[in-house]
């Protein structure tokens, strides 16, 4: 399947929300293409030297569940991570929109987080996140606190990893690489 891409520095990950503020014509228009398939955010890859793919192969798949006119008459959308994929042939239109060819990789199953009381840490952690940031904390009105995988998820939307690293752990099967990562970064810090 043939999608829009919108190439960030972030990362957003199946379940999870960001806000974005859209103000080039041609993410605009990305906007107004995405309504019935979405569109493919990408992380920008800092190593590439070719413009037209300068993104790392794994991005998500995301649909626009809000807009609003900004205060400063920018358009501002909520989108919300729908699946991962695997990004293929890239092709670039006159007014600079990329668009590429896509293909699902399948989701990471579900983990309880009452199988690993290692796990606990890493949800009390993200709640104290949520609670520090109300504002970020608001984006989910109901957390799945008890999937160690969205867990998970969040957590690497969240920290400063390499856009490598984090390709490498999207790149994985199921979840269980980045809690083990993220367990290990929770008992050392």
């Amino acid at each position: 399947m043939e999608l829009p891409l919108f190439p960030l520095n972030a990362h957003l990950l199946p379940g999870g929300i960001m806000p974005m503020r859209i103000f080039e014509p041609r993410y605009q228009r990305l906007v107004s293409l995405a309504s019935a398939r979405g569109f493919v955010l990408c992380m920008l890859d800092p190593q590439a030297q070719q413009a037209v793919r300068n993104m790392l192969p794994i991005g998500t798949r995301v649909e626009i569940v809000d807009f609003d006119l900004l205060g400063d008459g920018l358009l501002g959308i909520t989108v919300r991570g729908v699946e991962r994929v695997r990004l293929g042939e890239v092709r670039q239109e006159a007014d600079g929109l990329r668009w590429g060819e896509v293909a699902a990789l399948p989701p990471w199953p579900s983990v309880s987080v009452s199988v690993s009381p290692a796990f606990i840490p890493l949800v009390e952690k993200l709640r104290e996140v949520f609670d520090d940031y109300p504002e970020y904390g608001a984006l989910y009105r109901e957390p799945h606190w008890e999937d160690g995988c969205w867990v998970a998820q969040r957590w690497l939307e969240m920290l400063p990893l390499s856009p490598h690293q984090k390709q490498w752990l999207l790149g994985e099967e199921s979840c269980a690489p980045a809690l083990a990562l993220l367990e290990r970064l929770v008992q050392s810090g």
